[in-house]
């Protein structure tokens, strides 16, 4: 795009050309097959639409099941992986417990960006307890187990993802 003023474009997409990403779907009745999985979609064509390269989704029980996927994924180094579901207050909703441990950073601001954004149409986004962090190079974030969750939490991710990835692969651009 040509833009006469010569200030830098805003990223927006295709920031992501080539990089992969990960996503694991927790969902204990998805996994036995007793529901069909509507978050997967959603996350999966947003990261297209950013030019990531996604490994299939992942679905699995909600609790230490999502902590094996998690570890698998970060072994093949993708630049994100999202995770869904198993972010709220049910006994077996243990996403956040099994992704703390495998942060090395947590980036509050993105979490506290997410839960503002959903308690301004629902007041229940404020019970989301998910992470959003680095693990090496790799951003990874917990988001709630509905498509309206996700959207709104991939929506306060559009505007930063780009350059989100670019510092944790060591890029100094502001």
């Amino acid at each position: 795009m040509s833009n006469p003023s010569g200030n830098a474009e805003p990223h927006r997409h295709g920031e992501a050309q080539g990089r992969k990403a990960g996503v694991v779907i927790a969902s204990t009745r998805a996994a036995a097959g007793l529901y069909r999985d509507e978050t997967g979609p959603v996350i999966m064509d947003w990261l297209t639409e950013h030019g990531f390269e996604p490994f299939p989704a992942m679905v699995v029980p909600d609790g230490e099941p999502v902590g094996a996927a998690l570890r698998a994924l970060l072994t093949q180094h993708p630049a994100v992986v999202i995770t869904s579901g198993g972010t709220g207050l049910s006994p077996d909703d243990r996403t956040p417990e099994m992704t703390l441990p495998l942060l090395d950073r947590e980036i509050p601001g993105i979490m506290e960006g997410i839960r503002a954004a959903g308690t301004a149409k629902t007041p229940l986004a404020m019970l989301s307890r998910g992470h959003a962090g680095a693990a090496g190079t790799t951003f990874v974030i917990n988001l709630p187990g509905s498509p309206k969750g996700v959207m709104d939490g991939l929506s306060v991710l559009d505007p930063v993802i780009g350059h989100l990835c670019d510092q944790l692969e060591g890029g100094h651009g502001h």
